[in-house]
């Protein structure tokens, strides 16, 4: 069958569930996938050929887009900061905006050999501390997720992505301590999370494709404490940061005040929240002094 003409199919059958951008964007992400075939090439060979178990492949993946399954699950990976991570149900998948975030990280550490001690809290993936060790590699990285299947698929993408990071396994808010962990033994410089903080309530605004597929226990807090895991994580920062530490926070967009009323409360300085590329308040950093 000619790629060109099951293209049409492809459009036809998701019409209805999704716009015209987003199915041109699956379909080339599929073609890659499955026959290493960009944009351009198809335009510069619009006689393609797939052979009948091709056939079967892309309809098995456009039964599951049908079902609104997000395409990063379906192909198994995705693209971040430049770099490819192996994605399952057992992880979030990776966000622009957490990419701001990794950005902003490195701007702020911007000295390619200097040495820094990191921490991700709730590494999922494992695209934040992959990514900063990838771009600062002189930095002793490290990662905490309470997810063994996180945590394996995080392993894997630190090694695809050929950098040495140290993931653990430990539910942070049952951790009294940082210094308990026997890994951690030195001062951190960085410490960063993107912990859950969509509340129940919020349910409303999320996508079909995320609420149905992603891991809720990544995602969500109760309506009654949605800065449980920011005030956990800040008060176990204040004892393992050296002077002039930095914390680094993506948060819920509703709450950036209270974000920065619970860090100053806790006696964090030079609080600084930044817009994503959404013009939504998306990130915070503090510095301990």
């Amino acid at each position: 069958m000619i790629l060109k003409q099951y293209k049409q199919h492809f459009f036809k059958e998701l019409e209805s569930v999704f716009d015209e951008m987003e199915i041109e964007s699956f379909f080339f992400l599929i073609s890659e996938h499955l026959h290493e075939i960009k944009r351009i090439d198809l335009a510069l060979n619009p006689n393609y050929e797939i052979l009948n178990e091709d056939v079967e492949k892309w309809n098995f993946i456009l039964s599951e887009l049908k079902k609104e399954k997000p395409i990063q699950y379906i192909l198994g990976k995705t693209a971040f900061y430049g770099l490819d991570f192996f994605v399952n149900e057992n992880t979030l998948i990776p966000r622009p905006e957490t990419e701001e975030l990794v950005e902003w990280i490195l701007k702020e550490n911007k000295e390619y050999e200097v040495k820094r001690s990191v921490l991700d809290i709730g590494t999922g993936t494992g695209c934040i501390p992959i990514s900063i060790k990838k771009n600062r590699p002189n930095s002793t990285v490290f990662a905490i997720d309470i997810s063994k299947g996180a945590l394996e698929i995080a392993r894997n993408n630190a090694k695809q992505n050929e950098t040495d990071v140290l993931f653990i396994e430990q539910d942070i808010l049952e951790t009294k301590s940082l210094n308990e962990i026997k890994e951690l033994d030195l001062k951190l410089d960085i410490i960063v999370s993107n912990p859950p903080y969509v509340r129940n309530f919020e349910k409303q605004e999320i996508k079909k494709n995320v609420l149905d597929y992603e891991p809720h226990l990544a995602l969500f807090v109760e309506d009654t404490d949605a800065l449980l895991f920011y005030r956990k994580i800040a008060q176990l920062a204040k004892e393992k940061l050296s002077e002039n530490g930095q914390l680094f926070f993506e948060i819920n967009q509703y709450l950036g005040k209270e974000t920065i009323e619970l860090l100053q409360a806790l006696g964090f300085q030079n609080i600084d929240l930044k817009k994503d590329i959404y013009g939504n308040d998306r990130m915070i950093m503090a510095t301990l002094k």
